[in-house]
């Protein structure tokens, strides 16, 4: 017969044996879950289709835009020169003048009068030398017989050179006369294009100073002032000089293709008539000036322009589309398809974009790569893709669409 302390012993093992079998009974269960949720797992995933090709490999230009206004090559202020009451305005706005042609008139009766005055005193005095020229002739020839002193004669002599002065001055003053009258007539001083009248007739003008009344603007052809960083500057100097030295005729450099703010591309085309003689040491910057034709007048003076300069040319110069260069926190890269279709980020130096959607790669790629061209944010480096041409990822969609 066992006592108590056994049985309390045997009965602590058989609940210790049920604690474990249930707990590996658990196990079990756990491990065979496990095992059936490997087995219902979906399978790997697929490497993402996408396009790739090869750099192009040509000569290209690198070239600079800046930002420029327009200056008309002619501009001049339209002004009343002589007070008076504005009567008449013969122009029509924003119309084409010649230099000469009449846009106001202003009063004329008073310097109409303050003309016919000094013509008078012109006549009076001219009058009064030859009465002069007369008189000392006369007192000359008495002087000759003795019959008057010779400080008659010198004093005859005076009065006509006395005379002839007045005569000169009042010339002078006919001349101011008639000036004054010609300005009542108020012309257009250069071919342009004339602005709205800035004085309505009946209005007193030029009573304390020249009175602004319009303004004249040369539109062909027209200036595209702006300003370029000394360095390239100094290159292009350099080329000029060189073509000079070679005796080549090659102003290509010297061309400046112009924009409107809302015009794509650079439609007009100039050449730069000027470089000033100094650099604002403040900005590292040289004013240069595009001298353009014109021809249709649609710029105007003020105008915000861009300014595409042509630099030097490059050869063997690589270039990828525009749409395989991506952006992150490092800089600009490219994707490139290595061993194994594993992608690869190349970061890259970019150059000029060219116009055939092309953009210029200074460093980064030796032009022989395979990259991905669209598809880049399907693409991760360092995990494979599926490379396919431009006219398999084409078909490749047409069977999507179809299904």
């Amino acid at each position: 017969m066992r006592s108590r302390k056994e049985e309390r012993m045997t009965a602590a093992c058989g609940t210790w044996d049920r604690r474990t079998a249930v707990l590996l009974a658990m196990l079990l269960i756990g491990t065979a879950n496990l095992v059936g949720c490997a087995k219902d797992e979906a399978p790997a995933r697929q490497a993402p289709p996408v396009t790739v090709g090869q750099p192009t490999i040509a000569t290209v230009k690198e070239y600079a835009v800046f930002t420029g206004f327009s200056r008309a090559v002619e501009s001049a202020d339209v002004v009343a020169r002589v007070a008076g009451n504005l009567e008449a305005v013969h122009f029509a706005p924003s119309s084409k003048v010649k230099k000469g042609d009449l846009l106001f008139t202003i009063e004329k009766t008073k310097y109409r009068a303050l003309r016919d005055a000094a013509a008078a005193a012109l006549q009076s005095a001219q009058a009064d030398l030859l009465r002069s020229e007369t008189e000392l002739r006369r007192v000359e020839k008495a002087g000759r017989s003795k019959a008057v002193s010779e400080m008659d004669v010198d004093r005859a002599r005076a009065d006509r050179d006395m005379a002839a002065a007045q005569v000169s001055s009042a010339r002078a003053s006919l001349d101011e006369a008639e000036l004054n009258l010609s300005y009542t007539d108020v012309v257009s001083p250069i071919d342009g294009v004339v602005s709205r009248r800035l004085v309505d007739p009946g209005n007193l003008v030029g009573q304390s100073g020249p009175t602004a009344l319009t303004r004249v603007n040369k539109l062909q052809p027209i200036h595209v002032y702006f300003n370029a960083p000394e360095s390239m500057m100094l290159d292009y100097l350099g080329r000029r000089s060189k073509d000079v030295s070679k005796q080549v005729n090659s102003d290509d450099h010297g061309l400046a293709q112009v924009a409107l703010a809302n015009e794509e591309g650079f439609p007009h085309t100039g050449k730069i008539d000027f470089i000033n003689n100094e650099v604002d040491v403040t900005t590292g910057t040289i004013e240069l000036r595009a001298r353009l034709e014109n021809a249709d007048q649609q710029i105007f003076p003020g105008l915000f322009v861009r300014v595409k300069l042509t630099g030097r040319e490059i050869p063997d110069a690589v270039q990828v589309p525009a749409v395989a260069v991506g952006t992150d926190l490092g800089g600009k890269y490219v994707l490139a398809v290595v061993e194994n279709n594993i992608v690869e980020q190349r970061y890259v130096e970019l150059g000029a974009p060219q116009e055939n959607g092309l953009i210029h790669i200074r460093d980064g790629l030796e032009g022989t790569e395979t990259i991905i061209v669209n598809g880049l944010m399907f693409a991760r480096p360092g995990m494979p893709v599926t490379p396919l041409t431009a006219a398999q990822f084409q078909a490749m969609q047409q069977q999507a669409a179809q299904k």
